[in-house]
């Protein structure tokens, strides 16, 4: 009986060895591979943050603004930006450009508030050390959220933007960004085209295409829009962090704060409480620019004649290229003024 125990324990090691070697082999074999992607990740650089060890510096294919601006923030093309959401995504670069002799960038993110804009505006900053001239940030009504922690309405990669480069890397293990090897080496091959570098999205395709011109989508101007309940208390999270960024600005930045416009209907109506608020909100943020040097603040979200024309406006708060440029004349007026006091 000894005897066949010994044999049989002998034998089941046996039979148990080619398992454990192949188990080994597994696991080493999806080591390496993970190893060897994550590798042309970080060389290879999917968004073009010029993080890994070669800085390709050829922008990326196209891509949504989320990770496409990564590329567009730190081009040494540009030294001022436009930031902000869909409210102000159809400020043209190119025009505002013309209007102060700067080279403006749009790092327009659909859907954000201040938290994503904030990181953009950190990320362009920081890349364009000792070169950025100008900034004009959208403020919207999201600015006057009342929630200290400020939700975000989609998912943002911050770990993207982050100046900390080992949250960067603990961002890279991602699916999407694996996908986006393929495309990337072709890129660098010369296959395919590339994202448009200055970043202006025009939007108006889109309405019309959804029938924005037809009278169904006028008349629909005339129903009151729910507005969000600012802060009563008069603090606004978003304005506290924008006073914190703006004291670590390079104080020769020219800022210019925009209230975009808002056709009449989207307003809180006169009187009420909503409207007290936003009163309240839209005025911290017009008093964070009057105690800083080189801001300004445009006030475009209020009854005024632009903003009761509904030939201006796809939607509530979408308007169209005819208020765009006015906006813009607007805002580069401003800009000009103050890089003219250098």
């Amino acid at each position: 009986m000894p005897t066949t125990s010994s044999s049989t324990s002998s034998s089941e090691a046996g039979d148990a060895a080619p398992w454990r070697r192949f188990a080994a082999t597994f696991v080493g074999a999806a080591v390496l591979t993970v190893g060897i992607v994550l590798g042309a990740v970080v060389v290879l650089d999917p968004y073009d943050t010029g993080r890994g060890p070669v800085d390709w510096g050829v922008g990326v294919s196209p891509q949504g603004p989320r990770t496409a601006n990564a590329s567009r923030g730190r081009d040494p093309s540009f030294n001022a930006a436009v930031i902000g959401n869909s409210h102000v995504q159809l400020l043209s670069p190119e025009r505002l450009s013309a209007g102060t002799g700067l080279s403006f960038v749009s790092l327009i993110v659909p859907g954000t508030g201040a938290r994503e804009q904030v990181a953009m505006l950190d990320w362009f900053v920081r890349h364009h050390e000792g070169t950025a001239r100008a900034v004009v940030l959208g403020i919207d009504e999201f600015w006057c959220e009342g929630d200290p922690a400020l939700p975000l309405r989609h998912p943002f990669p911050f770990w993207l933007y982050d100046a900390d480069v080992l949250s960067h890397l603990k961002g890279l293990p991602r699916f999407d960004v694996v996908e986006r090897l393929g495309e990337r080496v072709a890129f660098l091959a010369g296959y395919g085209e590339r994202a448009r570098p200055d970043g202006y999205w025009d939007y108006a395709p889109e309405y019309l295409g959804m029938g924005y011109d037809g009278p169904d989508k006028v008349k629909d101007l005339s129903v009151p829009r729910p507005t969000m309940q600012a802060d009563p208390t008069g603090r606004f999270p978003a304005a506290v962090l924008l006073r914190e960024v703006l004291a670590g600005l390079p104080p020769d930045l020219v800022v210019v704060l925009i209230s975009p416009p808002v056709f009449i209907a989207g307003l809180p109506a006169a009187g009420s409480e909503a409207a007290a608020n936003e009163g309240r909100c839209m005025a911290a943020f017009a008093a964070l620019a009057a105690g800083r040097p080189r801001t300004a603040w445009l006030d475009w979200r209020s009854d005024r004649p632009e903003n009761r024309d509904p030939a201006n406006f796809f939607d509530k708060t979408h308007y169209r290229a005819s208020l765009a440029h006015e906006v813009e004349r607007a805002a580069a007026q401003a800009v000009s003024k103050m890089t003219a006091a250098e």
